[in-house]
């Protein structure tokens, strides 16, 4: 008989003791690689548009591609590593990532990299929706948010990796390098992975929601699409199409979910008390946040004038702090419990939005670096905590598929946060040129920089609202579990 999930088994000849330490540091590897390749990737967006001749309203479509895909596939790839084992699919989420990665570097125009940045986002998705619940596997729940606060710390760590070498292979030898690098690190993992981790729970019989998965697939791509397109370009009726066909596909998704045998979001799991908070509270700090590098990033370079790597330089000291703050805070939550760190996370990350909004033509750096160092230390509470809580209140034998849903409502704030950040700050300026700013490809006239500067103020407070509401979500988690335990 296996040991009950999260506890290790007793120690025999056929199967040896995890080495939890280990362990963690090959799910920590996959995660430090997915940051590497977000922030990695935008540093590279002018070299790779140049080089590969992309239309300007393509060149988002080499990020939104690899975020759309883990949003999708997260829930399906999850119930695969509860079907077949949770670390034999995050060992292959590895080897299709390193697959990715080498076509990536081998692209020859736009079809072939949004093509092979969609394999690399299957890979992703391998690793992200199953990364959680290896965890859960490995650790009890006592000591789960520790690891996953390292977990936090890993991607922080990734981020800044990406900036620094990202920018100094895009600057010194070629933007193709950022995707090779993958090659070596994750060759070494699966190695290491392979050695190391061991599936210790029973496999579990699922079946796919692909009605579900084309659905939301569909209807996201339409939306985004058009929101996208609206980023650019004026609105006209093929935008208003792609609008409405998204959201009926988005609809006619819930519906599906409804009734399904088998949904990609397993609505059992909403009856949990925490859970739908939680989720929330995830989807709507990624709607807030994701899109502030980017913001301001466009202010560093489209307003200040600055390169991409001098620019993105000074958000190192933010990162380098978060990575120190994620393992603390997992250590809190086991502690006094997940929701006042998470809380406390998501409130400091408005602070640090309000920051940002002070920033004008000729502000400080400094207030750059507050502002991230600020924002960082919020998302190093937030992010173990929230993990934590989500796989604290998920049954052990649906792990993989919590997990899943965790990285999906989270990747959709993600996808969406890149659209309405764009929209809000274009509004005083031409939207294709403030769409050249974010790519890299132009900088601003003074004569438009004061405009746009009011636009990104109008964009980073609507980040502040978004941020608000995911932390009034996580606040009620406080009500919810007092009242589970009295009942």
């Amino acid at each position: 008989m296996s040991a009950p999930a999260g506890i290790q088994a007793p120690s025999t000849a056929e199967e040896p003791p995890i080495r939890t330490g280990l362990a963690l540091l090959v799910v920590m590897t996959g995660v430090l690689i997915a940051a590497i390749d977000t922030t990695i990737v935008v540093l590279a967006l002018p070299e790779i548009q140049r080089s590969l001749h992309l239309a300007l309203s393509s060149v988002v479509w080499v990020i939104i591609a690899y975020l759309l895909v883990i949003t999708v596939l997260a829930t399906q790839v999850g119930r695969l590593g509860d079907m077949f084992g949770r670390v034999r699919m995050y060992e292959a989420g590895f080897i299709v990532f390193i697959i990715g990665s080498v076509l990536c570097a081998l692209a020859w125009n736009e079809s072939s990299i949004i093509s092979f940045r969609v394999l690399q986002g299957v890979g992703g998705a391998l690793l992200t929706a199953n990364s959680g619940a290896v965890i859960a596997d490995i650790f009890p729940p006592e000591k789960r948010g520790r690891a996953f606060g390292f977990n936090a710390g890993a991607y922080t760590t990734g981020a800044v990796l990406g900036i620094l070498i990202g920018g100094a292979m895009v600057t010194y030898v070629s933007w193709r390098w950022i995707f090779w690098i993958n090659a070596p690190i994750g060759t070494l993992a699966v190695l290491l992975a392979v050695r190391v981790l061991r599936d210790r729970t029973q496999t579990q019989a699922r079946r796919f929601d692909v009605a579900g998965m084309l659905s939301l697939a569909g209807g996201l791509l339409s939306v985004l699409w058009a929101m996208t397109k609206l980023a650019s370009d004026s609105f006209s009726g093929e935008i208003l199409v792609a609008l409405l066909l998204g959201g009926a596909l988005l609809v006619a998704f819930v519906g599906i979910e409804f009734r399904a045998q088998a949904p990609m979001l397993n609505m059992d799991l909403f009856r949990i008390p925490t859970m739908t908070a939680s989720l929330l509270a995830s989807m709507f700090q990624s709607l807030a946040n994701f899109a502030v590098l980017f913001l301001v990033i466009m202010y560093l370079q489209g307003v200040r004038g600055l390169s991409p790597l001098d620019a993105s330089l000074l958000l190192v000291p933010g990162y380098t702090i978060g990575a120190v703050v994620g393992p603390t805070s997992g250590r809190l939550a086991d502690r006094i419990g997940p929701v006042w760190p998470a809380t406390i996370g998501l409130g400091t990350q408005a602070v640090a939005l309000v920051l940002y909004a002070q920033l004008h033509l000729h502000s400080s750096y400094g207030l750059v670096v507050a502002a991230s160092i600020v924002s960082s230390i919020g998302a190093g509470l937030f992010f173990p905590a929230n993990t934590a809580a989500v796989m604290k209140a998920a049954p052990p034998q649906v792990f993989g598929i919590a997990s899943g849903m965790l990285r999906t409502f989270a990747n959709v704030g993600m996808v969406f946060s890149f659209a309405v950040a764009i929209l809000a700050s274009s509004h005083a300026i031409s939207r294709h040129v403030a769409f050249a700013i974010f790519v890299g490809t132009t900088t601003l006239k003074p004569s438009l920089a004061a405009a746009f500067t009011r636009g990104l103020h109008t964009a980073f407070y609507l980040s502040v609202g978004l941020m608000l509401i995911a932390a009034l979500l996580s606040g009620v988690r406080h009500r919810t579990t007092a009242a589970a335990r009295r009942d």
